[in-house]
């Protein structure tokens, strides 16, 4: 599966796209709608990294907050 763009969830198509463009604002890179080819992998990784940091995150609370 690597290398899929697809999303398990098509749905959350939108939702996704808004949370990437979030995550790259907090780290300083400006997206484009559509295509972002032109991203170094440096600025590519820190929009993952913040995104994959905003799940744990969240799901951390989610756990603290149903005990």
């Amino acid at each position: 599966m690597a290398g899929s763009n697809k999303n398990l969830i098509p749905e959350a198509k939108d939702g996704l796209n808004k949370f990437k463009m979030e995550a790259a604002g907090e780290v300083g890179v400006t997206l484009k709608q559509g295509y972002n080819g032109d991203l170094t992998s440096r600025q590519a990784g820190s929009i993952g990294g913040q995104m994959v940091k905003k799940m744990v995150e969240k799901y951390e609370n989610d756990l603290k907050n149903n005990k």
